[in-house]
């Protein structure tokens, strides 16, 4: 299945407390089930949390899949990235 990066531009989500984000995965995770239920095959792999930003890693089937988990969840997805590739220190070698 094809693996995604999804970029949500929300300002200040870096300071924001664990708490606050244990509830926004919750959510995420509620929407993720719902869709699971109903038939999707998208699955949340991980995110990274910075300044004012958070970068998720999906597995999709389509852009579309993902959009309409960000809609369901009320998240931004300002810009989603196939990934292409993966390439890490041992690539070089």
């Amino acid at each position: 299945m094809p693996r995604f990066i999804i970029e949500r531009n929300i300002p200040e989500v870096g300071a924001w407390p664990a708490e606050t984000l244990h509830d926004v995965a919750q959510k995420s995770n509620g929407v993720l089930c719902d869709m699971q239920a109903a038939g999707s095959s998208i699955q949340w792999v991980q995110s990274y949390v910075v300044e004012d930003k958070i970068f998720c890693v999906y597995l999709s089937p389509d852009k579309a899949a993902l959009l309409d988990h960000a809609q369901r969840g009320g998240f931004p997805a300002n810009n989603i990235f196939e990934v292409k590739a993966v390439i890490d220190p041992t690539t070089g070698e």
